[in-house]
């Protein structure tokens, strides 16, 4: 039976949430759920208007329609206004990128009634390739954690 982390990857379209002026742009994670078939928004809140050659949105309020899933990889202090955007636009399934999830985004989540996971990295769910992912990977299936 797959795990509420491994549950999240089922859902069909995403937004993935970076900022460029901040942070790289979470690339892995989005061509990863390209990769997997998956529709998938790139939204750049440092306003980046293209990644990896497909349009780029500013916010999730831009959306040309509705997503099942957002997964989050802002700095930390940037976390809580993106879940509050998400959940403004109604996204009830929310993965808060390791080293972005906060206890106050973590808590919002959970008040609006999102399915919020929290605490590991979307890539070791997404990558299907050998690398230090899958290390990881491996690792926390070992240790129950996955």
């Amino acid at each position: 039976m797959p795990s509420d982390k491994e549950r999240f990857f089922e859902l069909h379209s995403y937004a993935v949430i970076g900022n460029t002026r901040t942070k790289k742009f979470p690339v892995i994670t989005y061509r990863n759920l390209r990769r997997m078939g998956k529709k998938v928004y790139p939204i750049d809140l440092g306003g980046r208007t293209e990644i990896e050659g497909d349009r780029a949105y500013c916010n999730v309020a831009e959306l040309p329609e509705p997503v099942e899933g957002a997964i989050v990889e802002v700095k930390r202090p940037e976390t809580l206004a993106a879940v509050k955007a998400v959940a403004a636009a109604g996204i009830k399934d929310v993965w808060l990128h390791q080293m972005s999830d906060t206890p106050e985004a973590v808590a919002f989540c959970r008040e609006q009634g999102a399915n919020v996971r929290y605490g590991s990295c979307a890539v070791m769910y997404t990558n299907k390739r050998l690398s230090y992912h899958t290390v990881h990977q491996k690792l926390a299936r070992l240790l129950g954690k996955y």
